[in-house]
């Protein structure tokens, strides 16, 4: 693979990213403040938790029906026309997404947040694509990292995007909460420029060939292969937990910070960029050394000790600063731990099933995270700490569920495998 290719490809996942780090704080605000009127200004804090939940929700569970199929179907039509049906989708729903905020309507922004949730896999099939042009484990390993650089990137992007172009502090008369999702609509449009004249594989040009027949029961025929993959299955059951712990965490620590200590959304963007930057710098740096000098399992149990000790820190922090410290620490362990258990699912089928393996942990992080968002919201309602409460008992049940389920040989022969 070229190296204009792989930049490329970064640039998608960027792209892919970018609208998550910046929707959050500005959806946060949309929603939590009395002061905008998306929401009736009489709408309860609980009602507004839940409001909160279900944009993000939505987003989400579309997407878990989305990007399983969508990256499977880069299989058969080629990583290119997936990633354009991905990018075209995200147009169309940036497009929905400033009309409601035109409109002040909660229902568009929804249907907005569900069109982008439908088309957005373009990590999986991106992934996919750097695993078709690595060369070796080593170099699947840090294009995997590469992958999660990009991903990095966009949640560093996105606040500072959305901080600095909604804030009139900043930018005066010419900042306007609708300007960031301008910006990223034209973001997309190069990002589809530079697929359709760059990005080239081997792989695109034999899919051309292969005709391309829909059939909406794919997507539960995707995940159902699981069970005759019992590696994979086995790697799921702790990524389950993985993820619970994960996005329990992501989706509602805006949500959180503005209910307890007031934050606006430039606040959120600054909480958004902290994750950014700590994934950024171990994702890129990290993940080759570590898992050289550790193995698999020693990456992952310290990254599930260090997500449990983070989330009750994060709790018992007394002011808003402080909470800086444990949501840095959580991420920068995740950058590490998130490409090692992407180069285990990887190493765990053949070279023509990455497509697919690579939509079932997205299918998986989906599907968690509309879950969580859908229930968060309403635990939430109740107390700002059950989610959080949640991030520590899911990070220790990973830590016992991976000590018994991976006991096998057919897990240790995959750590040795993939370079563990």
């Amino acid at each position: 693979m070229s190296f204009l290719a792989k930049v490329t490809l970064l640039f998608v996942v960027f792209v892919d990213l970018l609208g998550q780090g910046l929707v959050f704080p500005i959806i946060n605000s949309l929603v939590m403040e009395p002061s905008t009127s998306m929401l009736p200004q009489s709408t309860s804090d609980a009602m507004r938790h839940f409001d909160y939940g279900l944009i993000i929700g939505v987003f989400f569970l579309c997407w878990f029906f989305g990007a399983p199929y969508i990256s499977k179907l880069s299989d058969v039509i080629g990583r290119k026309n997936a990633i354009l049906i991905c990018l075209f989708g995200a147009l169309g729903g940036y497009a929905l997404t400033i009309a409601a905020l035109y409109l002040n309507s909660f229902l568009l922004l929804v249907l907005g947040r569900a069109i982008t949730g439908l088309t957005a896999g373009n990590q999986p099939i991106a992934q996919a694509a750097m695993i078709d042009g690595s060369t070796d484990d080593e170099d699947r390993n840090r294009n995997m990292g590469y992958i999660i650089t990009g991903v990095s990137f966009g949640l560093v992007g996105g606040p500072l995007l959305g901080g600095l172009l909604s804030d009139p502090v900043l930018l005066g008369d010419l900042a306007s909460i609708k300007l960031p999702f301008y910006a990223c609509f034209m973001l997309v449009l190069i990002a589809i420029l530079l697929v359709v004249f760059s990005f080239k594989d081997a792989h695109d040009a034999e899919a051309e060939r292969q005709k391309f027949v829909f059939r909406p029961s794919e997507i539960l025929e995707l995940l159902w292969r699981i069970r005759k993959y019992p590696t994979v299955m086995r790697l799921t059951v702790v990524f389950f937990f993985f993820h619970v712990a994960n996005l329990s965490f992501y989706i509602f620590v805006d949500n959180y910070l503005t209910s307890r200590f007031g934050y606006s959304t430039l606040g959120g963007s600054m909480v958004m960029l902290t994750i950014g930057i700590a994934l950024a710098f171990s994702s890129t740096f990290l993940v080759v050394p570590a898992q050289k000098r550790f193995s698999k399992e020693a990456i992952l149990g310290m990254t599930f000790t260090v997500w449990a000790v983070s989330a009750a820190a994060f709790i018992a922090s007394p002011n808003a600063i402080l909470t800086y410290v444990p949501v840095f620490c959580f991420y920068f362990a995740f950058g590490i731990a998130y490409p090692t258990f992407l180069g285990l699912y990887s190493a765990a089928v053949s070279d023509n099933e990455q497509g697919w393996v690579m939509g079932v942990t997205i299918a998986v992080f989906t599907l968690v995270a509309g879950v969580i968002s859908l229930l968060g919201g309403e635990l939430i309602g109740l107390d700002l700490d059950l989610p959080f409460y949640g991030v520590i008992i899911a990070a220790l049940t990973a830590l016992v569920v991976m000590f018994f389920a991976w006991n096998k040989p057919e897990i240790k022969a995959l750590m040795r495998g993939s370079g563990g």
